[in-house]
């Protein structure tokens, strides 16, 4: 018998294979970056095809320095950056056009034309979002709109859409010799198409956007028995590695976390923040700005629906320290740095560059560090950095109480800035409650392998994988209530400084 399973995790900055045991501990990975294409102020692209190739790479690397074969796999599920839209040619295998990352902000003029013509609120209704630049919707649209040919080739049938999910999964199967092009119920809910009460593409919705229903892939469950297809003979698995799980990288996290209890939280660290909380087979409205959407299906069981808050940049922040400022070498130099001062000298730092997202939804929006005096150095500002990442989180944890009338009683973190100490003290004293991460903090790969094992059997049940769950670490708050509402009540001034920078029609 299999003892182990897979999963792809391709992420917004890298991908990565990881293989587990029936303990859900890890027990190998490979994982390679791929090109940022910032082709110009706001537009984020990826290659489609580099993505491929890396995927291919992690995968036989993985297997080889674990000494593995592709047979010791149970199942294999995918995990992905969320939002991220790829159109190709089904008949070539070629992309039409660089894949359009979630953080790009291209399509402002878009969103808010939806808004104005009285869309926005049937597509909240439908879809649990705002019009936004953040979803898959409008990067198909504007795809269609201003690629020469791609437009005609929906039309007859060519030309195909889907999340990155959908593209590796495609390749996976055999690509242009019978691919499968489906997605699951989180990758779906998160494209402003699929009605979250009925699970399927809404023809209302696709009209708004003037999206034909051909391009779209057929919606399957996130943990899936009948399975996905197998791979392709000449692909980095082999032939007949069933591919059983898919979820979008949040979703996945939550389920690495084991929140299936409605009230559990879980807050991702990674380019971007992400806090999901469980609501049961309840589909929650918000009122606080954040967003309604499915958490997970397994099989035929009933969906399960979250509230999250996107936070669109944290962990890039401190890449941006390194890359643009240069102002440290590693992400972990922004640690040492930011501990050479006790503070942040009273500097803030909002990094708004796409934006802001959740609860605030401003495209207008653009990033400012505010506060500075002849006093401050680099140290503050990679303190204000690391804040910034706190604050955020912050804002969405106020507006999950206020939504659900529940409050926070501990935070489960997870993702690559959980290994920065200072940063999650930080998160500690801004919230006032503990944080508690977990042995595997890579959770996001791990929630896609519970979901592709579970469906195969490799897991009885959720009650299997939470006997899993065991902490590494956790942080007690050490500000004192006043500092706590000083801190915020400056953080609150900075947002409003980021405001009305940028004139969307």
């Amino acid at each position: 018998m299999a003892e182990f399973v897979g999963a792809v995790d391709q992420g917004t900055t890298s991908t990565r294979f990881m293989i587990f045991d029936h303990s859900g501990n890890e027990v190998g990975r490979h994982q390679l970056e791929h090109e940022q294409i910032l082709p110009q102020a706001g537009w984020v692209e990826h290659n489609p095809t580099e993505i491929w190739s890396r995927t291919e790479t992690v995968i036989r690397t993985a297997l080889n320095k674990t000494n593995l074969s592709a047979s010791d796999l149970a199942a294999v599920g995918i995990t992905n950056q969320r939002e991220t839209a790829v159109v190709w040619d089904r008949r070539t295998g070629r992309p039409y056009y660089n894949a359009i990352v979630w953080q790009d902000t291209r399509t402002d003029r878009i969103a808010s034309a939806l808004e104005r013509e009285g869309k926005g609120e049937v597509i909240r209704r439908k879809a649990g979002l705002p019009p936004a630049t953040y979803f898959s919707g409008g990067k198909v649209q504007w795809i269609l709109e201003n690629v020469d040919g791609v437009r005609e080739a929906a039309e007859r049938g060519d030309a195909v859409f889907g999340n990155t999910d959908t593209w590796v999964l495609w390749n996976l199967t055999g690509g242009t010799d019978g691919g499968v092009h489906i997605t699951d119920v989180t990758n779906a809910s998160r494209t402003m198409l699929m009605d979250l009460e009925t699970l399927d593409w809404d023809d209302e919705l696709l009209s708004f956007f003037n999206i034909p229903r051909s391009m779209l892939p057929e919606i399957r469950p996130s943990s899936d028995p009948n399975g996905y297809g197998s791979t392709r003979a000449n692909g980095p698995l082999g032939g007949e590695i069933l591919l059983t799980g898919d979820l979008g990288d949040q979703q996945a996290a939550t389920v690495g976390q084991v929140c299936f209890a409605p009230g559990e939280a879980k807050n991702t660290y990674g380019t971007g923040n992400f806090m999901l909380l469980n609501t049961g087979t309840e589909l929650v409205r918000s009122n606080s700005g954040l967003l309604s959407t499915v958490c997970y299906k397994f099989g035929d069981q009933p969906v399960v629906y979250a509230l999250e808050g996107s936070i669109a940049v944290t962990g890039s922040a401190v890449q941006w320290l390194r890359d643009q400022l240069g102002i440290i070498r590693g992400a972990e130099e922004s640690e040492t740095l930011a501990r050479a001062v006790d503070d942040n000298g009273g500097v803030y730092f909002v990094p708004a560059f796409s934006g802001l997202f959740a609860p605030y939804w401003r495209s207008d929006a653009r990033g400012a560090i505010v506060g500075l005096s002849r006093y401050n150095t680099s140290a503050h500002v990679a303190r204000a950095t690391l804040e910034a990442i706190c604050y955020q989180s912050k804002d969405v944890v106020d507006a999950m109480a206020k939504d659900s009338g529940v409050d926070l009683e501990v935070l489960k973190v997870d993702g690559g800035v959980t290994a920065n100490d200072l940063c999650m003290q930080i998160q500690a004293d801004v919230l006032g409650v503990p944080v508690s991460k977990p042995v595997v903090a890579e959770t996001t790969a791990l929630g896609a392998a519970y979901a592709a094992g579970l469906a195969v059997g490799f897991w009885n049940n959720t009650d299997e994988l939470r006997e899993n769950w065991n902490e590494d670490k956790n942080w007690q708050p050490a500000w004192s209530d006043e500092q706590r509402q000083q801190g915020y009540a400056g953080w609150q001034k900075a947002v409003q400084r980021t405001l009305d920078w940028v004139d969307v029609d």
